[in-house]
């Protein structure tokens, strides 16, 4: 089968591998309709998170089940369904207590050793163990390209709004106005939060997310700090979300929210960061970090996308054949693309 492979920092390449075969009674073979290219994939690529070369990546995914185990009873063949980016035992001391993403035997599809040593989703055909939890049908009529954001893009969004404790008239602020950003504003909104701001330098996608019904602040052409006063009368927002994944996000996330309120920290760190300590504890804020718990929230989020209140299909700018893997990562390198759906 034909599959997306890391070579090198800034290099991939499409190559051929042997179909997999089921090994485990928990598991699904499935053929994989769509694959997409995340932010996560894009750490890889740049060699950020070390994963060791040849080594097949992706970690988002729908497709029809061609054969399950003897222990899977959610999925049957010939179901089409999407999965989460990591898979969890359902067993552990966390997964009994709902913290899927901490899961003792997790593993991550796509990220080499690191992180389990599960081969990616950019291929033909993949297997995905503990099938039960990792995997749901679609919906009937929900496309390809929109459930593919259930298991993460949309998922990581929503998690980052159920963490912050959203509630309808609350404010909240948004920085880093990728694909993950962009989907924690259209959850913002859903869940009735007002005002809704969302911070970048990138003109296009603050115009995106103005049409999401957020109020676009851009980073260095305003004073985000002072445009959050005046639409939080002086006091901060309620909730601020790190959709970025670097300090200085981090730091401004923390001084525009207001006292007593929450930072929610999505974006990825792999190295040591700074953090004003002195802040976070004289106005008594509740940070909450880490990998969203996306199988927790996948059949709410799969149901917001079948009823269109959420809505992630703007924010796919392509449509690539899996054999364009090397000019699909350029384009996202590139920052031409917004999020780049793969068709084996």
């Amino acid at each position: 089968m034909k599959a997306v492979a890391f070579q090198a920092p800034r290099s991939v390449e499409v190559v051929e591998r042997p179909a997999p075969e089921l090994t485990q009674p928990d598991e699904a073979l499935i053929t994989v309709q769509c694959s997409g290219i995340c932010g996560s994939d894009l750490h890889i690529f740049h060699g950020r998170v070390k994963i060791e070369p040849g080594f097949v990546i992706g970690h988002e995914f729908v497709g029809t089940v061609m054969q399950t185990g003897d222990a899977v009873l959610g999925v049957g063949p010939g179901d089409r369904v999407c999965g989460c980016f990591h898979t969890a035992c359902g067993r552990c001391f966390f997964c009994r207590r709902g913290d899927y993403h901490k899961c003792d035997r997790s593993r991550t599809f796509g990220h080499g050793s690191l992180l389990g040593s599960l081969p990616g989703t950019q291929a033909e055909q993949a297997i995905i163990p503990h099938a039960d939890l990792t995997v749901r049908r679609v919906p009937e009529g929900l496309a390809d390209d929109v459930a593919l954001f259930a298991g993460d893009v949309m998922g990581t969004g929503y998690h980052a709004v159920h963490e912050a404790r959203l509630a309808p008239g609350d404010s909240v602020a948004i920085l880093g106005m990728g694909p993950v950003g962009l989907s924690a504003v259209q959850v913002a909104r859903a869940a009735g939060a007002e005002p809704v701001l969302a911070i970048d330098t990138v003109g296009e996608r603050l115009d995106l997310a103005r049409r999401f019904g957020a109020i676009p602040v851009h980073l260095t052409e305003e004073q985000p700090r002072e445009v959050t006063k005046r639409l939080t009368g002086g006091r901060g927002v309620d909730a601020a979300i790190d959709a970025v994944g670097h300090g200085d996000a981090l730091d401004l996330g923390i001084r525009l929210v207001r006292k007593a309120g929450t930072v929610v920290v999505l974006g990825v760190y792999a190295e040591p960061c700074q953090v004003h300590m002195g802040l976070v504890w004289l106005k008594a804020l509740t940070l909450r970090a880490g990998p969203a718990n996306v199988i927790a929230h996948l059949d709410r989020v799969l149901e917001l996308l079948q009823s269109g209140f959420l809505d992630p299909r703007p924010l796919v700018t392509h449509h690539l054949p899996l054999d364009d893997a090397v000019e699909a990562y350029a384009l996202y390198d590139r920052r031409e693309a917004l999020k780049i759906a793969l068709k084996p």
